[in-house]
């Protein structure tokens, strides 16, 4: 909308999609209208495997937002969950909170759980939780618990947000990720929300998120 110059800010058209802008100040139009602030979304969603956290696939695969009703639409997703992972996915149109949940330098933790291909050893264990070799160097140290039988897999809780990070923590000791699921991210638990269901965030965990 910015580049068809459809975009004005304080009656200027702009076409730089760079220019700052002062919401509290500013005047905002797209086509002539002033630019409404919309009302703050928070969303939690059980992501099922097989959907892609994106709005559209050029390949026509199912995405996150056909599991949303139309009114939901207008939010993006905090962070990615990969084609074949499931479990928890905020949505939120907060782009502040977006950014604090995903900048590494928060250290937001956010907890997996991890069904591999090979019984981690209890050296394993203590190399993820002091921290694995990976090839843009060694991932910090994690929080990690082997799961009671018959599972043979682990609860894993990293703070930091490098792409399909726990999947390739676990190829670096010679396994492979069979299952990966997120539960929680900060304080916030997937709990018994069902596969494919979404439901609005409370105040409690909203204000445990923006501490």
């Amino acid at each position: 909308m910015i580049a068809k110059g459809r975009v004005q800010v304080n009656g200027v058209y702009i076409r730089d999609p760079d220019t700052w802008v002062d919401l509290e100040r500013d005047k905002v139009s797209v086509d002539g209208k002033p630019l409404q602030v919309a009302e703050p979304v928070y969303l939690l969603l059980n992501k099922p495997t097989g959907y892609l956290t994106t709005h559209r696939d050029k390949e026509g695969r199912p995405t996150v937002y056909d599991l949303l009703s139309p009114e939901m639409q207008y939010v993006s997703s905090v962070g990615r969950l990969d084609l074949e992972t499931s479990g928890l996915l905020i949505l939120t149109n907060d782009t502040q909170l977006a950014e604090r949940l995903t900048n590494p330098k928060f250290k937001v933790p956010k907890s997996y759980l991890v069904k591999a291909s090979i019984l981690f050893t209890d050296t394993q264990l203590e190399q993820l939780r002091s921290g694995v070799e990976l090839k843009e160097g060694p991932s910090l140290p994690a929080v990690v618990s082997r799961l009671p039988e018959p599972h043979h897999g682990v609860e894993i809780t990293i703070t930091e947000g490098r792409n399909r990070q726990v999947r390739r923590m676990v190829e670096a000791l010679g396994g492979e990720v069979l299952e990966l699921t997120r539960i929680r991210i900060g304080e916030i638990e997937i709990g018994d929300l069902a596969l494919g269901a979404v439901r609005p965030l409370t105040a409690e965990e909203i204000e445990g998120l923006t501490w």
